[in-house]
Formats: structure tokens, sequence, C-alpha cells
């Protein structure tokens, strides 16, 4: 039950961030298939990129992770129909607001 919450709290999120962020278009259908990809790159890709990119992401002070989730946005929206990205600052922006959502509907989830 709580996957399946959680799943709810992505979708919304996305659903939200796309609205917020120009450039960034996505069905209500995308929205639910881009939750469950972006889940997916963050459980299996995610950690690979940030052991393999470790050195930089010290010397940035944690700011390259922010460009792995631009690219694993990118990504996202070449696998799935239905979410489309305009460029590379565009996913950024998506993914910055995307974490802030989720962030604040995480927070309430625990409160």
């Amino acid at each position: 039950m709580k996957i399946l919450f959680h799943w709810f709290i992505s979708t919304f999120a996305i659903l939200i961030a796309a609205y917020l962020v120009p450039g960034v278009m996505v069905t209500f259908s995308g929205a639910i298939i881009a939750a469950v990809v972006l889940g997916a790159l963050n459980l299996f890709i995610r950690p690979i990129l940030l052991v393999l990119t470790l050195p930089i992401t010290v010397v940035t002070l944690g700011l390259f992770s922010l460009v792995i989730n631009a690219l694993l946005v990118l990504l996202a929206a070449v696998v799935v129909p239905g979410f489309f990205v305009s460029g590379f600052w565009t996913a950024f922006l998506f993914a910055l607001v995307l974490s802030v959502v989720n962030w604040v509907f995480n927070s309430w989830q625990h409160a």
C-alpha cells in the first residue's frame, strides 16, 4: 500500500512540476509511466552514476548531483511516451522543482 501511495505522490508531483516549468509537457498517462521510470532510474542507475562521478561531486560540493538528476529526467523523457522535455536546462529546472515538490509531499506524509 505504501508503494502505491508513493507512486501516486510521485505522479502528482510530476504533474505539478510540469505545470510550473515551461518546456515540459506531460499527459496524465505519461506522468504515471514517468513516475515508474524515474523511480526505476533513481533506484538502479543513479547510484552507479553517483559512484562514477564522486570526484566531481565532491569538488562541486554535491551540486553535480543536480546535473545527474537532470540527465535522468532527459533519459526518462526519451523513454516515456507522453513526457517531453525541451532541453537540458529545462530538465535541470524540472528536476529541481520535482525534488522540492516531492520533499513537501513527503514531509506531509511523515507529519
